[in-house]
This record gives C-alpha cells, sequence and structure tokens, in this order.
C-alpha cells in the first residue's frame, strides 16, 4: 500500500538532508508505527505520504513515495486525498469550519460524498470517538485533547485507505487515548485499513503495532521490523521495555500484562525493599492560593468550588480527562481567565487585576501551543529576546535550548522546527527568568524519552532551587518522574489531592507501567527499582 525506494528530503540551507535512502514497504491493512528521537525526520516522511512533501513543504525529493500505486511527485495532496487520510502535530491548523458536526462532514462534502451518507458516518464517528456531547460545541470553546478528537475524526468520515497521523495522541488523556487506539485498531483490522502513525508515547502505542519503523538520527537509515524486535536495539523505548532490560528479559514484552506474566521473580527480588521518601517540601509561605475557585466560559461551568495551595519547591501535576478544566486553571494563575467566583493570588497579586509586566516576575506559563510565545526569525533571536526581557545573562537561554534539546541551529525559524523542537525553545524562553511559579500545559508533547528525561532534570533543579511548579499533563509517566503531588480534575472539580505514590498507584488511570506491573508493591519508575537493585547487591 505504502512503498518508499531510496527516498531522500533534502531541505534548502540545511547541512544534512532531512530523510536519506529509506527504504520501506507498509503492507495493506496494516498499524505501522514510526518511531525515533525528536527531530529525526518522522514528519517529513509521513508528509511524504501525504504528498505534502515536496509540493507544500517545499525541499527535494529524491527517490519515489508510492501510495496505492500513485507516485507522490506526479500526484499532489488533493490527488491523493480520496486515499490518503492525514492529521498533523497541530489540530488547529487542520481545521476549516467553526462547529464539531461540521467540521467531520466539510471533507466529505470536499469529495462529493452523498447526503445521507455523510450523515451516517457522521453519527458513527461521533460515537466511535465520544464526541456526540460536543456535536453543537465551537471547535474554539474545546480543550486541546478535544481538539484532537475532532482533527481526526474529520480524517475518518472519508473512509480513507491510508490514514497518516502525527502524535496523534499527544494531547489526550490516557482514555481518550485508549479509545482513539481502539478505534485505529477496528478500522486496521475489520476495514483492512493501512495506518501509519508517528508517536513519541510509545507505551501507549507500540503493543498495537503490527510493524514498527525506528528513524535513529537525521538522516540514517531506518531500522524496520517487529516490535519486540526493534525496541530491543532502540535508542527510544517505553518504561515496560527498560524495565525488561534491568530485569533481563528477552525478548522485551510491550505491554503491561506481558511484563506482569514475568515479574513475579522481580517482585520477590525486590520484597522488603521500598522507594525513596518523597521530596519534603517546607511549610513556607505559598506563592499561590486558590480558594473556591469557579469560571464559567459561556455555556460551561469550566471549574467549580477549586481549592490549591501551592509552595515554594513544590511540583504539582495536574491530571484528569479531556475538558476537565486544567488549562483553565493555568490561565487562572496568569491572570488570562478572571473568576466567575472565588479568589486567586500568586505572589500576593490578583493575577487578571495584575499589569502584565508586573506579573511576569512572579508566574511564567509555557502554553500548549508554544507558537504563541515566539515571535522572532531565528532561534537566536528568540533566545536573544529571552535574554533580555528576564535581565538574563547574554546566551543563557540558548545554553539552556542546547541542555534540553541538541542540534537546533541558531538560523532555523522557529516555524520549521518540529513540534517538539518548538516546545523546547518556548520551555526555554520562559525558563530563562526563572519564575518563582512555572506553569507548563502539557509541556512533553513531542519530546522524545531522552529530552523529557532532561526536562524532568531541569524541573527538579528549579524545585530543588525553591522554584513552585504546576504542570497540566496526561502524561503519567512525567507525572510519576516529577510530580511530589497530584491533583486530579473532573468535570471542573477536584476529586484527589495527595502524594504521587498514592493517588497514581490507586488509580488505573494514571497509573504509570512499572506501578502496573509491580503491583501490589508502589513502585512507579524504573529508576526506582534500579536504585533498589543496585542497594540490595
Amino acid at each position: 500500500m505504502i512503498r518508499f525506494e531510496n527516498v531522500g528530503v533534502r531541505y534548502a540551507d540545511t547541512a544534512a538532508p532531512a530523510l536519506a535512502g529509506i527504504e520501506l514497504t507498509v503492507p495493506e491493512g496494516e498499524l505501522c508505527l514510526l518511531a525515533g528521537p525528536s527531530g529525526v525526520g518522522k514528519s517529513t516522511l509521513l508528509n511524504a505520504v501525504s504528498g505534502l512533501v515536496p509540493h507544500f513543504t517545499g525541499g527535494r525529493l529524491t527517490g519515489r513515495v508510492t501510495v496505492a500505486g500513485r507516485d507522490t511527485r506526479t500526484h499532489r495532496p488533493r490527488e491523493l486525498a480520496d486515499v490518503v487520510g492525514t492529521v498533523g502535530q497541530d489540530p488547529a491548523a487542520h481545521f476549516v469550519t467553526d462547529v464539531v458536526e461540521d467540521e467531520l462532514a466539510y471533507g466529505m462534502e470536499s469529495l462529493g460524498i452523498a447526503p445521507d451518507v455523510m450523515r451516517r458516518r457522521v453519527e458513527e464517528t461521533l460515537d466511535l470517538l465520544g464526541l456526540a456531547e460536543l456535536r453543537e460545541r465551537p471547535i474554539a470553546t474545546l480543550s486541546g485533547g478535544q481538539r484532537q478528537r475532532v482533527a481526526i475524526g474529520s480524517v475518518l468520515t472519508a473512509h480513507p485507505r491510508v490514514l497518516v497521523l502525527d502524535e496523534p495522541t499527544s494531547a489526550l488523556d490516557p482514555g481518550a487515548a485508549e479509545e482513539v487506539l481502539a478505534v485505529l485498531q477496528r478500522l486496521v483490522h475489520d476495514l483492512g485499513t493501512t495506518v501509519l502513525l508517528a508517536e513519541h508515547r510509545l507505551e501507549r502505542v507500540v503493543q498495537y503495532a503490527d510493524l514498527v519503523v525506528l528513524l535513529p538520527a537525521p538522516g540514517a537509515a531506518a531500522v524496520v521490523g517487529g516490535p519486540a524486535e526493534v525496541m530491543a536495539v532502540s535508542p527510544v523505548r517505553p518504561p515496560v521495555v527498560d524495565l525488561a532490560r534491568l530485569a533481563g528479559w528477552s525478548p522485551p514484552p510491550l505491554s503491561v500484562r506481558d511484563a506482569r506474566r514475568r515479574a513475579g521473580p522481580l517482585r520477590e527480588r525486590l520484597a522488603g525493599c521500598s522507594p525513596a521518601p518523597p521530596r519534603q517540601v517546607a511549610d513556607a509561605e505559598p506563592v499561590a492560593v486558590v480558594r473556591r475557585l469557579a469560571v464559567r466560559r459561556g455555556r460551561v461551568e469550566a471549574l467549580r468550588g477549586v481549592d490549591l495551595t501551592v509552595r515554594p519547591g513544590e511540583a504539582i501535576a495536574l491530571m484528569g480527562r479531556n475538558g476537565a478544566g486544567k488549562s483553565t486553571l493555568l490561565g487562572c494563575l496568569t491572570g488570562l481567565h478572571a473568576p466567575t467566583g472565588g479568589s486567586v493570588q500568586v505572589g500576593g497579586a490578583v493575577p487578571h487585576r495584575t499589569a502584565p509586566r508586573e506579573l511576569v516576575r512572579r508566574v511564567g506559563l509555557v502554553p500548549q501551543e508554544p507558537r504563541d510565545l515566539l515571535y522572532a526569525d531565528t532561534v537566536a533571536g528568540e533566545c536573544a529576546a529571552a535574554d533580555t526581557d528576564a535581565g538574563a545573562a547574554p546566551g543563557s537561554c540558548r545554553a539552556l535550548v542546547g541542555e534540553l534539546l541538541s542540534g537546533v541551529p541558531d538560523a532555523t525559524h522557529p516555524r520549521d522546527l518540529s513540534e517538539g523542537q518548538r516546545l523546547t525553545l518556548a520551555l526555554a524562553v520562559v525558563l530563562t527568568a526563572r519564575p518563582p511559579l512555572l506553569l507548563l500545559d502539557e509541556p512533553t508533547r513531542g519530546l522524545d524519552y531522552a529530552a523529557k528525561a532532561r526536562l524532568t532534570a531541569h524541573l527538579r533543579s528549579l524545585a530543588d532551587a525553591g522554584h513552585a511548579i504546576v504542570l497540566a499533563t496526561h502524561d503519567v509517566e512525567l507525572a510519576a518522574e516529577l510530580a511530589d503531588r497530584v491533583v486530579i480534575l473532573a468535570d471542573g472539580e477536584v476529586v484527589a489531592d495527595g502524594p504521587t505514590a498514592e493517588v497514581v498507584v490507586s488509580s488505573p488511570a494514571f497509573a504509570p507501567q512499572v506501578a502496573k506491573v509491580l503491583q501490589p508493591q508502589e513502585w512507579l519508575t524504573v529508576g526506582q527499582v534500579a536504585a533498589a537493585l543496585d542497594g540490595g547487591r
């Protein structure tokens, strides 16, 4: 169905090719997972399937890419639209209409599908993706994860033979991600749809893949094989595979279920051990206090009766379903939303009544869409501006970018960065100011495991230095590694608030892979297990 023959892609003014010598065949009716570190060319490979490379993104394409027998060099994207459906990393760039139901129908209208068929497919897709309650909602009022599901649904309604997805679960809560992956499996198994997806959260996807394509480095040859075979040699791998390497399991299990079947001896070795005690946060004056907070946005009651106290040095993970109110709560802490009821104070100031220039000294926010913070023409320009705004020494922001993610050239325009690279740049811009309260909204979207580990280490060092960190995330592995405390929101209310181990271990939806494998023991991360095993030698 998809065939790459010695494919290379090189963009203008770049020293190295984005892709080189790619040989790949994806049969009909298979789910193919594209994996690799940030910036290795995964999005470029996906765009070559849909014809966006080279017709829209530019670059020089060598070799041959065919989809259902059509050569993408001679067929523009509109001539592939009946065969290939594409959802990129940025759902907002995908939308044409303003309302959910209209967006689901738009693609079919463009293809001239009969109205009665369109109506049936819209209803099927609303049910498949759990969007029925949102059908009349303006897209602008949806959460990031809800927009992601709408973007996927707008492509599914056209029933493409090939579905190309770039980070399809990155903005979804664990439950919604499972629903989307179940839909993809149904399309593959029941309808013979060919699915090609790139994903950094391998713990969610790898067990469902029929084939894995690993791009280990920019311009390097692809490694193609079965999931277990490729994960055994991959530089990017989910926690369950890291645990397998630590325990000496070969081939590595890819799912929690398979790992649990082999974990008996490991649990015996860990018997009598316990994880290191959590960090102790000093009982100092809070940097932020939220009391009985209520927020109404149009017809939606986004928050009601929320209490939250944030102290210096504390790392808090806000978790919950898409649309639970996490981003709204962060927006209230930065003055983006005025409370309908209750109160918010940050550093003694009321955010929505404080001038931005004054508030920025108290709190910094990295939003879900990093481009909202980026306005310069080059990476170097963004870094220089960040140093000036923060009053930091020249080169501080650039050094931080290099620490979090190497290999980003100074002269690159931010729009030409991958989603993960753009997010890293936005993080560095905000972190340069070292605000007392740091807010992050889905900070690991587009980041590979190595980049996420570097980010976690940097955030931990900030917390150790007394900075308070509040992050809204669906990344349960990040919460396990970083958070001292987890707050779970549901329908705008706090339903759980406590130490990370206490909250996530008791929650099947928010427990990390290691916790699920080693239950009833309360281990959260591979690092904790490794430290215990080393200490027992």
